[in-house]
């Protein structure tokens, strides 16, 4: 059984938190495996001092929908606690909420994802925490898909709030190894401490026994985890990802997609079923638009490469549908950089779509993520 960093905290208490005064970055999946809140049980456990919260995106109850859809600062009714949002008025911890606080817990449920904000809601968590002498604490959580890494490696050129460090599109860590590693890279002066996770060795999130709940609107199953890696890239297109309807990510199209064109390019790729699908999106791209393509089924989890997945699929639609476009900026407070660039991480993949091969595909997804698992060995903490 695999017990969490939120539940070792509360059932050994430890000495060192006693008496100190905290805050605690958390949202709605922040939940232990009976269900309780993180905000609700540490308040129990450390009564007073615990002074404040901090979301990230899509608010404390992820009821907030994505890209620049921001949250405010409230009271929670709950426990009576300031509300800090991190996503909108500001995207780190200021100076003033900091110096109300000794310790910073941060208690997210990440997805793997590079793109995914709350990891990088952690860094400049920590670089905050780092200029005015507070403690970082994470209370680790499983990666739902395990140590698996797909790229590209994001490029420098291409930072922004979906990519903060050089990692792969599928970054194969948890929060607390992701954290000692931003530690190391960034030349951080901070105190950190992880609270590890007992009895997990790498598996995917079924075989934890862990309840799912949605650590975001549009992720409401670890199958939408699964497919996200590579179904996000969408995002930077005028497809439909999906949001605005209830397998948002496995479920995608447009008005002009014509499924027979791209079917057959499909076929080959391991691990996955097409199904052909209509469906009408009830908010976002081609709202209340009648979308013909897909859902995409994932019946071999350990076979299925996400990234090189959705890159055939672009590219199978780009050569069939010369009604197929790019999405232009902003995207994620990114005013000047194409949305799929900043998503993929790498300037040349639109070019590779466009002109390349599936080999080209493969060879991007494959290329430096072995130098990236040797650079990261010394920072895991769990081992398969």
């Amino acid at each position: 059984m695999v017990k969490i960093g939120l539940e070792r905290i509360v059932e050994e208490r430890p000495a060192w938190l006693r008496d100190r005064r905290l805050g605690l970055l958390c949202h709605q999946a922040s939940v232990t495996r009976d269900g309780q809140h993180a905000r609700i049980i540490l308040q129990q456990c450390f009564g007073k001092e615990l002074r404040l919260l901090f979301s990230p995106q899509h608010g404390l109850f992820g009821d907030k929908q994505a890209n620049m859809i921001s949250s405010t600062d409230f009271i929670d009714k709950v426990t009576g606690l300031p509300v800090i949002s991190l996503y909108g008025p500001r995207l780190r911890p200021e100076a003033e909420h900091l110096s109300e606080i000794e310790v910073l817990l941060i208690d997210l449920q990440d997805v793997g994802c590079r793109v995914y904000t709350y990891i990088w809601t952690m860094l400049l968590a920590m670089e905050a925490c780092a200029q005015t002498g507070v403690e970082v604490v994470i209370l680790d959580r499983p990666n739902p898909l395990g140590f698996q890494m797909e790229g590209p490696i994001l490029e420098e050129g291409l930072f922004s709030f979906v990519g903060l460090a050089q990692l792969p599109l599928r970054h194969g860590l948890t929060m607390g190894e992701l954290a000692r590693y931003f530690l190391a890279k960034k030349k951080l002066a901070l105190s950190l401490r992880i609270i590890e996770m007992e009895g997990w060795q790498g598996e995917f999130f079924p075989e934890t026994g862990l309840p799912w709940i949605m650590p975001s609107p549009n992720m409401p199953l670890w199958e939408t985890a699964l497919v996200y890696p590579g179904q996000v890239l969408l995002e930077g297109t005028n497809l439909s990802e999906g949001r605005g309807t209830t397998r948002p990510f496995e479920i995608f199209g447009a008005p002009y997609l014509s499924p027979d064109r791209v079917k057959l390019s499909l076929l080959e790729i391991p691990g996955v079923r097409w199904y052909e699908l209509a469906f009408t999106p009830t908010f976002d791209k081609w709202e209340g638009k009648l979308c013909y393509g897909f859902r995409l089924e994932v019946y071999r989890p350990y076979l299925y490469e996400p990234v090189f997945t959705s890159l055939v699929l672009l590219k199978a639609i780009i050569e069939t549908h010369e009604e197929f476009s790019w999405r232009r900026p902003p995207y994620e407070f990114e005013w000047q950089q194409m949305p799929f660039d900043i998503i993929v991480g790498a300037q040349d993949v639109r070019a590779i779509l466009q002109e390349g091969s599936k080999e080209d595909l493969k060879n991007l997804c494959q290329k430096g993520v072995r130098e990236f698992q040797e650079e990261i060995e010394s920072f895991r903490i769990y081992n398969r």
